[in-house]
């Protein structure tokens, strides 16, 4: 099947596999790759936790991921959805992580699109969605947006990759084994709250398909901030947790009345003003008073930390404990810096980097 373009628009593209197929719409490069990447992402989570969970995903790394469970009243009141399914709470969590990245996202699930997710994407701003199916009547509901043009992408969910993976670059072949090793709760020993431990795999099955260098934080089952592609790891550190604060702040009492506006205003206009009201008219002393009341929150780093001013910066954003591979010559220092702020660390031995 032809893509309707290559990475660029003046590139011609192509694909051919069977592990996905499309219903409708004509995709690009980066759609497929955004697919393929999220489905692998939801599938691998659903595994490991058992439960439903969603992606968000921009340019071939997610905005957002969450599982299954309770939005919260600011979310209900952004979307106008309050008691809703599991699939559409996984969808509405992890899209809410990161709106404004999410503007236009690709979506995926890893369980079948119920009519309530269907009404949901149409009503948003987003370019398609993988998933293990579609309940009967949500492909229409489906192609009917943007003019036909909606991406409605089905994954087969008993897909066995080849155990090698292949890419050429520059005229290059290069061969490697698939990465082996399941998230499994073992990675994360037995000293952990089970909450943490669900969210420390959500963490890790995200950074898994995200850009390297890649840190998450993750709170109650979904990711409040992920840093992405970064040469730095301390800047991914800051970048996600800035994120963070942009979620948290959010639900500040002065931000949420910005929610009661009048009918027919846009969702993105409202997520625009509420993040322009944290970064321009709230206070210094009450976003720092605010930001105090956040905690329990888990932080996964991809690759080692190599200095403990990841550390340092990770517990401005509430994190409780860390999840990272190990390895550093500095691994003493990010102990030391853990011990001091009260974050339990575990060293998992697994490397997750993506390229």
């Amino acid at each position: 099947m032809e893509f309707r373009y290559g990475i660029n628009p003046q590139q011609a593209a192509e694909f051919d596999g069977s592990s996905v197929r499309v219903l409708n719409g004509q995709p690009s490069y980066i759609n497929m790759l955004d697919a393929l990447n999220a489905w692998q992402l939801v599938r691998e989570a659903s595994r490991a936790l058992g439960r439903t969970v969603a992606a968000s995903f921009k340019h071939v790394s997610p905005a957002g991921a969450a599982l299954s469970g309770p939005i919260d009243q600011v979310t209900a009141d952004l979307y106008g959805m309050d008691d809703v399914g599991p699939v559409a709470s996984a969808y509405l969590r992890a899209r809410d992580a990161d709106p404004k990245s999410s503007y236009g996202d690709f979506a995926a699930v890893s369980a079948p699109v119920d009519a309530e997710l269907a009404e949901l994407l149409s009503a948003v701003v987003c370019d398609g969605i993988v998933a293990p199916g579609f309940e009967p009547g949500t492909v229409g509901t489906l192609g009917g947006k943007k003019g036909g043009r909606f991406l409605v992408i089905e994954a087969d969910p008993d897909f066995v990759p080849p155990q090698r993976e292949t890419r050429e670059v520059f005229g290059m072949r290069l061969v490697q084994d698939r990465d082996p090793v399941p998230l499994t709760r073992s990675l994360l020993g037995d000293d952990l709250p089970s909450s943490a431990v669900d969210d420390l795999l959500l963490g890790m099955a995200v950074l898994r398909y995200t850009q390297s260098n890649s840190v998450c934080y993750v709170r109650d089952g979904a990711t409040l901030g992920i840093g992405a592609g970064q040469q730095s790891r301390v800047d991914c550190t800051r970048l996600a947790g800035s994120k963070v604060d942009i979620w948290w702040l959010r639900r500040h009492p002065a931000v949420r009345v910005l929610l009661d506006v009048a009918p027919g205003t846009r969702r993105q206009d409202l997520i625009n003003e509420q993040i322009r009201y944290i970064e321009e008219d709230l206070t210094a002393i009450e976003r720092a008073e605010w930001m105090e009341r956040l905690s329990g929150v888990s932080f996964a780093s991809d690759g080692y930390l190599p200095f403990r001013d990841n550390v340092d910066h990770a517990a401005r954003h509430g994190v409780r404990y860390i999840a990272e591979p190990g390895g550093s010559i500095r691994s003493d220092d990010v102990a030391e810096a853990c011990r001091k702020h009260g974050i339990t660390l575990v060293r998992t031995g697994l490397r997750l980097f993506h390229h």
